[in-house]
């Protein structure tokens, strides 16, 4: 056997003579696999799946708050603290459970934390419509709210089976989902409301969760988490389905199993590459649910006042009228409802020009500016043709603003953290959702102008938070693993690092 040979030079350019080219030795990583593999029939099925999880688990029974809230207003006599009570508890268990599912969906799989969620929002969100009283529902809409935590892991989940170029696209028009379901929940109350009530209303809206449910098992596990967690031969296989459904030759070669790391471990957040990084970002997401679930709640209030300016005189003659005064959803309520629901397409449509021309940072930074603008022309006492568009353009960007972020931070993480770190940032999100309430309804009725203040002045900060983040990653692929140096895995094979070599074994040092 001859152990040693003798080294030779090729010219620049010059092919491997083929008596010493070996196909076998080569290797390929997830990422160069999926990039050969291009899009085709297997993303165009598993859009329209995760797209019907964003809009049947988040889209629907967000907007269901904004519909049951002033019905149940009305129809127990509550309060007014316990009626924005009844909101908040929703997103208590959305941020209570975000991690949570992070941890899981990096510890067991993306597929296995997704179905646990959506089955638990399906299985609490039809009990709610039976609840007998107001203490009953509060609880079962907060478990509803632990299961809405996990949905952000379809977007882990879809991310690691596209390819670079297409992957910021097909993103942002999953998000084109929560518009639908949106406005289908609108369009549902219209009809179910006025006949069969809000219980019917909770059930119905639930139901669209067992459709997914069922094609949960067509979903397969990330080839990416896989290959993380030393299953070779189970990414291979996905990998190979995948590229029978497109019609795609697979890369030759043994796939690399990369290193075996601890999966969903919180301290990987904040290692000396990513604690930056981690830390905007958590306030990037914390302002986008901050602002846009204040624009939604002070979206009503201006237009049932007529303009900015008339509140403080309508908030004087409602304190005259009896505390247990109600008003049911009128059509036009509805209306209003669906014209400012509509506002996320061109949001995501400008989001979709701009994200890969200028980057992911500054169009977050972009989105959050806008926003912070026509909040402070709102200072103007506008008729309500005007304060229509403001509106109308503030939700666009900020949603917008979401957008870009579900883009950029399934990119910037590690497959190890990847799922944890989303996680973690839909937590903040929660955070900011949970807050604004107490500003957009509380504050509101001390001074609107302080309210328009601190939402323009936390975008504000945004935007600069999101010029600050010291990795674009535009351009790149995902990372597979967290002990190289950000970018070496990115740009693809034939860029590594001298230092980093690849061996027959599969295994990366």
């Amino acid at each position: 056997v001859q152990t040693e040979l003798e080294p030779i030079e090729l010219e620049d350019g010059a092919a491997v003579p083929k008596e010493f080219a070996n196909p076998t030795d080569d290797t390929f990583m997830v990422e160069d696999a999926v990039e050969a593999i291009g899009f085709g029939k297997f993303q165009w099925k598993l859009s329209v799946i995760t797209g019907l999880a964003w809009a049947s688990n988040y889209a629907m029974e967000m907007m269901i708050l904004s519909i049951l809230a002033p019905q149940l207003h009305c129809e127990w006599r509550l309060p007014s603290w316990q009626v924005a009570l009844l909101t908040s508890v929703v997103f208590v268990g959305m941020m209570s459970s975000s991690t949570l599912w992070g941890n899981i969906s990096d510890q067991y799989g993306r597929k296995t934390g997704l179905k646990i969620s959506v089955l638990w929002t399906l299985y609490y969100g039809i009990l709610s419509g039976f609840a007998p009283v107001y203490s009953w529902i509060l609880v079962l809409r907060g478990l509803v709210g632990f299961g809405i935590g996990g949905v952000p892991q379809s977007v882990t989940l879809y991310a690691e089976f596209l390819p670079m170029k297409a992957r910021a696209k097909c993103i942002l028009l999953i998000e084109v989902f929560w518009a639908i379901g949106t406005v289908f929940e609108v369009l549902l109350a219209v009809l179910v409301m006025p006949t069969l009530g809000w219980r019917w209303l909770l059930i119905l809206s639930a139901l669209p969760l067992l459709l997914f449910a069922v094609l949960c098992f067509w979903l397969p596990e990330s080839a990416r988490y896989d290959v993380l967690s030393g299953n070779q031969e189970k990414a291979i296989a996905t990998l190979k389905r995948i590229a029978t459904e497109n019609g795609a030759p697979m890369p030759l070669g043994k796939l690399i199993i990369s290193r075996q790391e601890d999966r969903g471990k919180m301290r990987d957040l904040f290692t000396p590459h990513f604690r930056w990084t981690t830390l905007l970002l958590w306030f990037i997401w914390f302002s986008n649910a901050f602002s846009y679930y204040g624009l939604v709640l002070l979206t009503t209030e201006f237009f049932q006042a007529g303009d900015v300016c008339s509140i403080s005189s309508r908030r004087k003659e409602v304190e005259a009228k009896c505390s247990l005064t109600c008003e049911y959803l009128t059509e036009e309520d509805y209306t209003d409802l669906l014209w400012t629901t509509l506002s996320e397409f061109p949001g995501v449509l400008v989001t979709l020009w701009i994200i890969d021309r200028i980057g992911r940072k500054k169009t977050m930074a972009l989105s959050f500016f806008v926003f912070s603008f026509c909040s402070l022309l709102l200072f103007l006492c506008v008729g309500r043709n005007v304060l229509t568009v403001l509106l109308f353009i503030a939700r666009a960007f900020i949603s917008g603003g979401f957008q870009a972020a579900y883009v950029y931070t399934p990119e910037v993480y590690p497959t190890a953290t990847r799922a944890l770190g989303l996680g973690t940032c839909s937590g903040m999100a929660r955070v900011g959702a949970l807050i604004t309430p107490f500003i957009a309804q509380v504050m509101l009725e001390s001074s609107v102008y302080l309210t328009l203040v601190v939402y323009s002045g936390c975008c504000l900060l945004a935007a600069v938070a999101s010029c600050f983040l010291p990795i674009e990653t535009k351009g790149r692929g995902l990372q597979e693993s967290s002990h190289r140096e950000w970018g070496q895995e990115m740009v693809g094979r034939g860029s590594h690092s001298p230092g980093v070599t690849r061996s027959n074994s599969g295994s990366q040092e």
